[in-house]
């Protein structure tokens, strides 16, 4: 009798690359990138991402990355021309230079929604390409927009801009002909908000104090009052707030980005079946992000390796899928269906402009 899957177990990930054998790829990487003046960090990327991916397994096959380092190569250099370009004019026209700004903003959203796309179509699995159909216009309503209602509003209105975002990147994307989905809950995204904006409060409360705290010590350290060299003053006040706040801020960020994450992959559906899944634990998660911060930054850049195989390990551990039925099914309807996105067409699609 042959065994089903339960309708209710999570085909968990996994990340089976080790820290030594990911050590010789990224010194190869650093050294050359150092000797050719950046030119290869494009290569770089691409040997980078192909062995996270080759790595990650769910229902044991892995990811593939089939981009190209000329590609990457390409589309650095065309931002990079790009906002040469801007600064140049900027220069010689100071008053066109006023709305070039602008001009960024409304080409921010094609670029994004064409690197995107570029992602997607060059990430495979069980060999059947990923897409992406997103618009312009929809990058420039969940990205722009949405960033201004979350600036504007202090933070408040993160949690539905983040909807809008998460709703944009992930409805848009295809598996083969297949359609991913996800329609997070305002309610539980706010949930996940609250842990954030109370260590971002508390963080600020203690930011005005050590502020408030190096700014009497200056002057009683300097012997001056305010009315002589408040400079001095001014500047601990600045520095004792706003490096603290960071840090704390910081923290929160990492915070809030787990818990959505976990939101909206677990209200993701692929194929309208099988249901995606994620349990990362926000403190155990803000740990490994710190501790592999401070090895790395102890050891000169030498453990850097070992921290992303640590970070990649847990992330891909802790997400998976609810398989109704047999993947193999999706993949085999897909290749019968002719819409697999074969590698000889994204040999001709697009560049990866870095966002």
């Amino acid at each position: 009798m042959t065994e089903t899957r339960a309708a209710s177990q999570v085909t968990r990930g996994e990340f089976r690359g080790q820290a030594g054998e990911y050590f010789g790829i990224w010194i190869i990487n650093i050294l050359l990138t150092i000797v050719t003046l950046g030119i290869y960090s494009a290569w770089a990327k691409v040997r980078r991402n192909r062995y996270f991916y080759g790595n990650s397994f769910i229902d044991n096959h892995s990811f593939d990355y089939h981009a190209r380092g000329m590609q990457i190569l390409i589309g650095r250099a065309i931002v990079f021309v790009f906002f040469i370009a801007i600064q140049i004019v900027s220069v010689f026209y100071p008053l066109l230079g006023l709305v070039l700004p602008f001009a960024v903003l409304l080409a921010l959203p094609w670029l994004l929604s064409r690197g995107l796309r570029f992602s997607a179509r060059v990430t495979s699995y069980r060999n059947i390409h990923f897409d992406f159909k997103g618009t312009a216009w929809g990058a420039f309503v969940s990205v722009v927009v949405g960033g201004l209602v979350a600036f504007f509003s202090l933070g408040i209105l993160a949690p539905l801009a983040s909807r809008w975002l998460y709703r944009y990147v992930f409805n848009n994307l295809r598996y083969g002909d297949r359609s991913f989905s996800t329609d997070p809950r305002i309610g539980k995204l706010y949930r996940a908000w609250i842990p954030a904006i109370v260590v971002t409060l508390i963080g600020a409360a203690i930011s005005v104090a050590l502020g408030a705290m190096f700014y009497a010590a200056s002057g009683a350290l300097e012997g001056v009052t305010n009315e002589e060299e408040p400079g001095i003053q001014v500047i601990a006040m600045v520095y004792g707030t706003l490096i603290p706040f960071l840090l704390v801020y910081s923290i929160a960020a990492v915070l809030y980005r787990v818990g959505v994450r976990n939101v909206v992959m677990n209200a993701m559906l692929l194929d309208g079946r099988h249901r995606l899944s994620s349990d990362m634990g926000r403190v155990r998660y803000l740990w490994i992000v710190v501790s592999n911060l401070l090895v790395t930054m102890l050891t000169l850049g030498l453990m850097r390796p070992w921290a992303a195989v640590r970070e990649r390990r847990y992330v891909v551990g802790h997400s998976g899928m609810i398989i109704d039925g047999d993947l193999g099914d999706v993949k085999a309807s897909i290749e019968a269906s002719g819409s697999a996105v074969t590698a000889e067409y994204l040999d001709m699609e697009g560049f990866d402009f870095g966002f």
